[in-house]
């Protein structure tokens, strides 16, 4: 679940997300609920399927109905600690991983894929 303000990346780090096979499942917001100690979300159905991309407008692109939510991601466009501690937050009483992550660096994609592969 990538998070953060108006501006800070997380269309964009979205649709380099796509560009590397990942789906979308909702853009400026999603339906989060809880089943069973996990998480999930699913896109609100009047914009499924769509992302705004700045500078070309409304985008279709391919998503999921819904998805597992294991990470949030605050997106950021400024450096993060190297070695920072471990962070969890908790959504509709389930408690995920939390991360900074800024979103500049084309390692950016990685970082993230890593971060998930290590949950």
């Amino acid at each position: 679940m990538l998070t953060g303000g108006s501006g800070s990346g997380k269309s964009d780090l979205a649709l380099r997300l796509v560009a590397r096979g990942w789906r979308l499942v909702g853009d400026d917001y999603v339906h989060v609920w809880a089943s069973e100690g996990r998480l999930f979300a699913a896109p609100v159905e009047t914009i499924a399927g769509q992302i705004e991309a700045r500078g070309l407008g409304i985008l279709a692109l391919p998503h999921r109905p819904a998805s597992r939510i294991s990470l949030r991601v605050d997106c950021a466009r400024e450096t993060v600690e190297r070695l920072p501690v471990p962070q969890t937050t908790a959504i509709a009483g389930v408690t995920i991983a939390h991360m900074p992550l800024d979103i500049r660096p084309v390692s950016a994609v990685e970082t993230l894929a890593l971060a998930i592969s290590r949950l």
